[in-house]
């Protein structure tokens, strides 16, 4: 190995990729590009020990907040808009199939089945409004599609999801639907609302060095899933809201904003929300399809 230099320092570096057992090409690329940027950021900043130092006593608090019930680095890559630039460069729209946007982190696995309208609240709140969603699921040629699974989830009035929220019932605000032979699925629930994304520990600290707020506009979230066609990770969000230009996790997209309307006497809620979603088959299906 040559005297590292300034100069010389990141070429070194991405020349002992691979010397001590061959690395995939994925691997080689992957490693050669965050090495170079990594390197680049530190120049362009001129990055000085004292600052790297306090860096990795940043990661490793936010290591030691990582548990079941919340995952920190996940809530960082939010913050900086990793998440949803990685969504968009994994779920490119190339058609007319609906957008998809970030998990986030308070999805659990295994919500009820619940049948068609039923309402996934289990509890009461004094200033809550109740909302009838439905919608049609279809595929990218317009023809319905049945039995399409769609998992729902939102926060409750208090502005917390049922499992960070001791005093919520287990799965809460919780649900999962199937589409019926016209595509058309339909749940009551309550209206999302506005909320702070957790802001203590490392994330809150991340936040307040970007100058940034931890709001999120409210919204229902959705997973929509049938096998031959990409699952479709989505939200809708309430057009009131007044984070919609601000979100700090930066997932809003135009066409995923829906209008909360007064609700008609035969749904039996206080609002009503129309929205339709469109599901693109998967790409081992397209080729499948064009052989």
């Amino acid at each position: 190995m040559a005297k590292v230099t300034l100069d010389n320092i990141t070429d070194e570096v991405t020349a002992a990729l691979g010397q001590n057992g061959e690395i995939g090409a994925r691997q080689r690329e992957i490693m050669t590009s965050l090495i170079k940027h990594l390197h680049g950021f530190c120049k362009d900043v001129k990055l000085q020990h004292h600052e790297f130092i306090a860096a990795c006593q940043y990661l490793a608090r936010a290591g030691a907040v990582c548990d079941g019930g919340r995952q920190e680095f996940i809530l960082l890559g939010d913050i900086l808009g990793v998440e949803v630039l990685v969504d968009m460069l994994s779920n490119p729209v190339t058609g007319n199939e609906s957008e998809s946007t970030v998990l986030g982190p308070f999805y659990r696995e295994n919500p009820p089945v619940l049948p068609k309208g039923a309402s996934t609240v289990l509890k009461e709140y004094p200033d809550q409004e109740t909302v009838y969603f439905e919608g049609y699921v279809r595929d990218t040629d317009g023809s319905p599609m049945a039995d399409v699974t769609i998992d729902v989830w939102e926060d409750a009035p208090n502005g917390l999801y049922e499992n960070h929220d001791p005093d919520q019932p287990e799965f809460n605000l919780r649900g999962r639907f199937e589409t019926d032979e016209n595509g058309h699925y339909a749940f009551r629930a309550l209206r999302p609302v506005d909320y702070p994304i957790p802001d203590n520990e490392t994330a809150g600290e991340l936040l307040r060095f970007m100058g940034h707020h931890p709001m999120r506009p409210g919204h229902m979230h959705f997973i929509l899933s049938k096998e031959g066609y990409r699952p479709l990770i989505s939200q809708i969000y309430d057009s009131t809201s007044k984070y919609l230009e601000n979100d700090s996790v930066f997932a809003v997209k135009d066409s995923l904003v829906g209008e909360f309307r007064k609700a008609g006497p035969d749904l039996e809620t206080d609002l009503h929300v129309e929205f339709d979603f469109t599901l693109k088959r998967d790409a081992a299906n397209e080729r499948i399809a064009a052989e």
